[in-house]
């Protein structure tokens, strides 16, 4: 059973103009003026029919998103952290296990969403091959990820703002930004999708660049500055901290790591998925390999794991790995050019989580997961009431107030990592439940437009690695055992548990038959099939060279 019809909606928002669709009661399938009927007609509008949203994301959007979308204090900031709990190695192994983790992620959530691009992704999904308890866990851990990421954001970005001018307290900062990324919500997907494609090719020049310079460093080029080479490996050392820092380093990254899903929350609002989110899936790769294990590699090249100013709890500003470096060089007032980069960088990772954070709650909304008012979407695929919940969310920044900017961003990082491993690991298992039924009704993997790699061994993977790492996330807060550490390490955990089991048993739900799931519904046309054919060059030629394959990708 699918989302309520989006013509009910529309006929209670007082708009004459029903969307039609094929299977209704009395069997009669109706004409649109684009002489399309029935299902074709729900395939080729611009507003989705189900969930209200408008399809106006283009190819080119969703492939940036997928290369540097979310990208922002999490990595920038965060990973000064991770740097100072486990040094430099601790730090490479950990973006690189958790980039092998996300990329096998990636592999069965391109596989399902390709197929089914619909509203509420994989907490949607969840509910048809699972349970829907099963969905409304995952629906509702997935949310805490982004309201905890979004409060972080808000916290970077007033601590720079703070760290320039004093004139405004860090409160008055945040409710300027929060009033100011409202409105800019409330502007459509088409704004923000546009917004996301520069700010996003924007810090990709600007890591890039930091990298280049990082080397130049290294290597004694700076004037001013000895070659400092790989001295920092060996003083304060390639581990500070031994397996509990290697353990601490892992709920940092895969909160980085977050939102690489996110493409499948954004397929919805995609005018042709089939096209796109295979192509946003496979530069998931170049994003793990470029952005990531380069972040990793080179912040612990030029940034001593030893600094204080990673971990110092009194400062109200935060300092990023690439400010520290840029000091180290001799140039201090350089901070101010990579707090600037931050800044822009904020800009877009704030517009995301509330993107992500409000579609999640809206399709929750939708399929009786969370309070139906904020299910609402207006006439122009806007659901107000939903980005407005969001936002709120980001006022947990102020925790920065009585505690200091680091230990506010530690706090909210450890509320939220396990969530991610949690949310992963529901991914892997709906996989696996998906293509038990896809075989159980006589389906073959050849039929399906996006095959996931090595499957079932990477689902597989994929669901064992991300229950592990939940468990030892924490392992850190054992010995001395830290009761604060702990619960704010764990706290999630039984949460997950909690909600599917009241959720079953209040309202008796069962786990789906493999063998009498609906395997069609939820399956769309890209939009434009219905206005165009597909253009040459559209999709890639597997007889092209190698770096015609890769430049087409981009």
């Amino acid at each position: 059973m699918g989302f309520p019809s989006f013509s009910a909606l529309r006929g209670k928002r007082g708009e004459d103009v029903p969307v039609s669709k094929k299977g209704s009661e009395d069997g009669v399938a109706v004409e649109n003026n684009a002489g399309i009927s029935g299902s074709e007609s729900d395939d080729f509008a611009a507003i989705d029919p189900n969930s209200g949203v408008k399809r106006g994301l283009k190819t080119r959007h969703l492939s940036m998103m997928a290369l540097a979308g979310i990208i922002g204090p999490g990595l920038l900031i965060g990973s000064g952290r991770a740097l100072a709990n486990g040094g430099p190695a601790a730090l490479l192994i950990g973006f690189g296990v958790i980039g092998i983790i996300a990329f096998s992620i990636m592999q069965s959530l391109g596989e399902l969403t390709t197929l089914y691009p619909t509203g509420g992704a994989f907490t949607g999904l969840s509910d048809r091959f699972v349970d829907k308890a099963f969905g409304v866990a995952v629906g509702w851990n997935y949310f805490i990820i982004w309201f905890c990421v979004l409060a972080n954001e808000y916290n970077v970005i007033s601590s720079i703002m703070v760290d320039w001018t004093d004139a405004i307290p860090i409160w008055g900062w945040f409710l300027i930004f929060w009033f100011s990324f409202t409105a800019f919500q409330m502007l459509g997907v088409e704004t923000f999708g546009e917004a996301e494609f520069w700010l996003a090719l924007f810090k990709l020049v600007g890591l890039i660049a930091f990298f280049f310079f990082s080397l130049i460093y290294a290597s004694g080029g700076v004037i001013g500055a000895e070659a400092i080479g790989f001295s920092y490996w060996r003083d304060p050392g390639a581990f500070t901290d031994g397996f509990r820092g290697v353990a601490s380093v892992f709920v940092f990254c895969s909160t980085f790591y977050a939102g690489v899903e996110s493409v499948a929350v954004a397929a919805t609002e995609t005018k042709n998925p089939r096209r796109a989110v295979p192509l946003a899936i496979r530069q998931v790769f170049i994003r793990i390999v470029v952005v990531y294990m380069g972040s990793a590699f080179f912040f612990g090249l030029v940034c001593p794991a030893n600094s204080p100013d990673l971990t110092s709890a009194t400062q109200r500003a935060l300092r990023s790995p690439m400010t520290i470096a840029i000091a180290n060089a001799g140039w201090e007032g350089g901070k101010h050019l990579i707090n600037a980069f931050i800044l822009v960088t904020c800009l877009s990772a704030v517009n995301s989580s509330i993107f992500i954070g409000s579609r999640t709650i809206l399709f929750m909304a939708q399929t009786q997961k969370a309070p139906k008012f904020l299910g609402w979407t207006n006439k122009r695929g806007v659901p107000v009431p939903a980005i407005i919940f969001t936002n709120l969310f980001g006022a947990l920044s102020m925790m920065n107030v009585s505690t200091g900017a680091q230990d506010a961003y530690s706090y909210i990082v450890n509320l939220s990592g396990v969530s991610t491993f949690l949310v992963w690991a529901a991914i892997s298992w709906t996989h696996i439940r998906f293509r038990k039924a896809w075989a159980a009704q006589g389906h073959s993997d050849s039929e399906l437009p996006f095959k996931s790699m090595l499957y079932p061994y990477n689902a597989w993977f994929g669901l064992g690695t991300n229950i592990f790492l939940a468990l030892i996330q924490g392992w850190a807060t054992f010995a001395p055992f830290d009761a604060v550490d702990f619960v704010d390490a764990y706290i999630l955990l039984p949460l997950f548990g909690v909600i599917y089991v009241v959720y079953k048993f209040w309202n008796k739900t069962k786990t789906v038959n493999i063998h009498t799931v609906d395997l069609q519904e939820g399956r769309r046309k890209d939009l434009d099939d219905g206005r165009r054919p597909l253009a040459d060059g559209e999709e890639i030629d597997s007889t092209l060279p190698w770096y015609k394959k890769l430049w087409k990708s981009l």
